[in-house]
């Protein structure tokens, strides 16, 4: 298996724990939703699903809609969402960086917090425009590297082996900057806006309890260091209980977030 490879099997095992996160991610999903401009009989595709929540969202407004990720574990949890909510969703297990679908075939593009961990950005993103009709609109929720989750991002990616070449930091998907740039003279009327999620903690503790049994890179950093280096494990600990503790306030974690809206040209 070649490193690429390797790296996208690793993120594939590592976000299989993520479900008890959709708590969180439960609310984002409708304000993406509704920024994007879904309607009735809109086609839609959400790119790395995770548990369905986005998907779902826009399917109760009657889209038609396919969501693809890469973990099965996600869309097992994503077709008991669909099932549960009583709406017809297709689902695929699937790459962000290879999309089984024709050109220009989706009215929308939407990911919230997932195609941003595609190793190869451009790679992802020349795939969902191209997948998208002429005139479609592609929008996404990301982190921003200033704040909350993407530094703790960097902090994580700081205590782990470099990462293939070519893979660029998923936090980079939050600078608004970097997103012009990517998104290129292939889209027209770029919109940003910036929302925010509030995790419940009991303390830093208890958030990062939390996130070490559920958020992908984390979970690949604590099974590597509680077995190689548990010294250097506690030290990343204190360090993210210290970072967690910059935004806790009323039992409450603040994580700001970016949304991108554009028309494909």
């Amino acid at each position: 298996m070649n490193p690429l490879e390797a790296f996208k099997a690793a993120q594939k095992q590592g976000w299989a724990h993520f479900a008890p996160l959709e708590t969180y991610t439960t609310p984002p999903a409708a304000r993406l939703v509704k920024r994007s401009g879904i309607r009735t009989g809109d086609r839609v595709l959400d790119v790395a699903c995770g548990t369905g929540v986005v998907a779902t969202t826009a399917a109760r407004l009657g889209a038609r809609v396919i969501g693809l990720d890469l973990t099965p574990e996600l869309l097992e949890r994503a077709r008991e969402n669909s099932r549960t909510a009583g709406v017809e969703i297709e689902w695929h297990e699937g790459d962000v960086e290879k999309l089984p679908f024709d050109d220009a075939v989706f009215d929308v593009v939407i990911s919230q917090y997932g195609h941003m961990f595609a190793p190869r950005p451009e790679v992802a993103l020349a795939e969902m425009l191209r997948v998208l009709k002429h005139g479609g609109t592609i929008a996404f929720s990301t982190w921003p590297p200033e704040l909350f989750i993407g530094r703790m991002f960097t902090l994580v990616a700081s205590y782990m082996p470099p990462p293939p070449p070519g893979v660029s930091p998923p936090p980079q998907w939050g600078d608004p900057t970097i997103v012009r740039e990517r998104l290129g003279a292939g889209v027209s009327d770029i919109v940003f806006d910036r929302a925010t999620m509030l995790a419940p903690a009991l303390s830093p503790q208890h958030h990062r309890s939390f996130t070490e049994r559920t958020a992908g890179p984390m979970v690949k950093l604590v099974e590597s260091l509680a077995v190689s280096d548990p010294l250097k494990l506690a030290t990343f600990r204190r360090e993210y209980d210290a970072l967690v503790a910059e935004y806790f306030e009323e039992n409450v974690v603040r994580q700001d977030y970016l949304i991108t809206c554009a028309k494909k040209i």
